[in-house]
């Protein structure tokens, strides 16, 4: 933002000014509830306005120059876009600002056609901040940066540039021979308003107050904004202004203090910059006066204003931080719950299983009655389903209790060759292993690993029963042991028909079971999921390579002993 050059004591200052009223979309409010003295607010915003446009042009003609920081339209727009509710509350607002420029205008000096042809233009600009802050920053949100930057690019860059270029006409009618430095003393002076006023106002809501106003809050902020003048002495004070000084303490305002902590900050070191520029005892001591606070205007939205942007950006993570934390822990809760479901309803399974198994023994063995061989297939057919209604509590059970952390692993030096061999064994007795051929491949000596031998024994058998149901057109399975690095490799291969890579991101979700579930093959979907907790319940990890046509290899990695 720039001063304009300087004007003669009968000519009427530039002014520019305070809040748009606006049409339709009402944006969103930022205050909790609807505060008792609402309707003063935009009665208190046009007195707040008016004072600031006299004071603006009464201390630029001081120093011979406009306003090179233009107060009244960072505070209008952001009461504006803070508390109006609609159509109504637009137009009032509207109408009170329009009579408050007026009225400041007037108070400062300028005849009253000058005046109104000022509050005009101010009034234009204003309307387009708060416009353009509702379309393209709708949540007002300055706590995130996509929030911070449309705000600060549409409201504070943009939305001054029609006021500024429509203020051209008034300085020509004024007889000003620069339009360009018109144009410069309009734009940055009002820019810069905008920016520090506007991101104070819209940073201040009740929750950002409620945490600042804490008491070790409180005396941190006094020790840091306390540091604010002494770094400007230390920065400013030598002949070579030193604006750099003052980062490393406005950074640290924006970490601990957040947005509201660093916009407050920054409005103080643009009056600070700016207001001393206009009366001569700026940083910067070379050039004209207009360029001296030309070179203040610059240093604060160029070199200062991004820290706004860094303090956006860290409430921003902290918020999603916080979300993602107490999403975790809904999540958490949820698993508990559906563990405590999972083993009730296992649980309360189990007995009436056990009942169904044993009549339907009794009937298949005779014992109740003469049975024709109809009826020795049916029982046959109810004492297999009973079973594997039976199977599927036990790996419910486990698998509740492997997520709510009551499965306990004893973990010791475990003989992965032996281990492979026993599992080898028992599934060389189940009926669909007939035609497919077991092998144990052991790879180097000293495969021990530390692990639940009988939790291992569980997961390996578990993969291999897979292998032999799914992969049994290949015609064999090997179980191989291999060292990796510090562990021990465990793998189960089969040469069957593979699974595409939506299938393997699939393979450890509990009950899916990959669209197999009309199919022949026997199943519930529980067991991979329960390998992989018993696997990783004894510090290993599990995984699977596999392609279309070329089979699956299901590996385990356990740390070696």
């Amino acid at each position: 933002m720039i001063l304009s050059r300087a004007l003669n004591s009968d000519d009427p200052p530039i002014s520019s000014s305070t809040t748009p009223p606006e049409v339709g979309q009402k944006p969103v409010d930022l205050n909790d509830g609807v505060h008792p003295f609402q309707p003063l607010v935009p009665v208190l915003t046009g007195v707040a306005v008016a004072i600031l446009v006299a004071l603006a042009i009464a201390y630029g003609r001081s120093a011979g120059l406009v306003a090179g920081l233009w107060g009244a339209s960072g505070v209008a727009v952001a009461v504006w876009l803070r508390t109006s509710r609609g159509r109504n509350s637009d137009m009032t607002f509207a109408g009170v600002l329009t009579v408050s420029i007026l009225i400041g205008e007037i108070i400062a000096g300028n005849n009253p056609l000058l005046a109104l042809a000022f509050t005009i233009v101010n009034m234009i600009e204003i309307v387009a901040a708060v416009l353009l802050a509702r379309r393209f920053s709708p949540t007002l949100n300055l706590s995130s940066l996509n929030g911070a930057v449309s705000f600060l690019f549409f409201a504070a860059v943009l939305a001054p540039i029609p006021a500024a270029l429509a203020s051209l006409v008034i300085l020509n009618q004024m007889g000003q021979a620069d339009v360009w430095q018109g144009f410069q003393t309009w734009w940055f002076g009002h820019a810069l308003g905008i920016a520090v006023l506007g991101s104070m106002g819209l940073s201040l809501t009740r929750t950002t107050l409620a945490k600042l106003f804490r008491p070790a809050k409180m005396v941190e902020a006094a020790i840091l904004l306390g540091l604010v003048p002494v770094f400007y002495y230390v920065a400013f004070a030598g002949s070579i202004p030193m604006g750099f000084v003052l980062l490393p303490l406005l950074l640290a305002i924006a970490v601990r203090l957040g947005v509201a902590g660093i916009a407050f900050t920054l409005v103080v070191v643009s009056f600070l910059l700016v207001g001393g520029a206009m009366i001569g005892h700026g940083p910067y001591t070379q050039g004209s006066p207009p360029e001296q606070v030309l070179m203040a205007q610059m240093l604060v939205l160029i070199g200062y204003m991004p820290i706004l942007l860094v303090a956006s950006l860290l409430e921003e993570r902290d918020l999603l931080a916080e979300r993602a934390r107490l999403g975790r822990e809904r999540a958490e809760k949820a698993s508990e719950a559906k563990s405590r479901l999972l083993a009730n309803v296992a649980h309360e399974i189990k007995s009436p299983v056990a009942g169904i198994i044993g009549i339907g023994d009794l009937w298949r063995q005779g014992h109740l009655g003469p049975i024709t061989a109809q009826q020795t297939e049916m029982s046959e057919m109810l004492v297999t389903t009973a079973r594997q209604v039976e199977t599927l509590a036990h790996d419910l059970l486990d698998v509740a209790r492997a997520e709510s952390g009551a499965v306990r692993v004893e973990l010791r030096p475990t003989d992965i060759p032996g281990l492979l061999e026993d599992v080898r064994r028992t599934c060389l007795l189940r009926p669909d292993a007939d035609k497919v051929a077991i092998e144990v491949v052991c790879e180097g000596d000293g495969l021990i690993a530390i692990a639940d031998s009988q939790r291992l024994a569980q997961v390996l058998t578990n993969l291999t029963i897979n292998a032999l149901k799914y992969g049994s057109s290949g015609g064999r399975v090997i179980l191989r042991a291999l060292r990796e690095d510090d562990c021990v490799r465990i793998e189960v291969s089969d040469f069957g028909p593979g699974l595409s890579v939506q299938k393997q991101a699939q393979l450890f979700e509990p009950f899916n079971r990959l669209g197999l579930e009309r199919s022949t093959v026997e199943g519930h979907g529980v067991g991979l999921a329960l390998a992989k907790r018993l696997v990783e319940l004894q510090g290993g990890s599990i995984g699977v390579i596999s392609a279309p046509g070329e089979g699956a290899t299901f590996w385990a990695l356990l740390p070696k002993a």
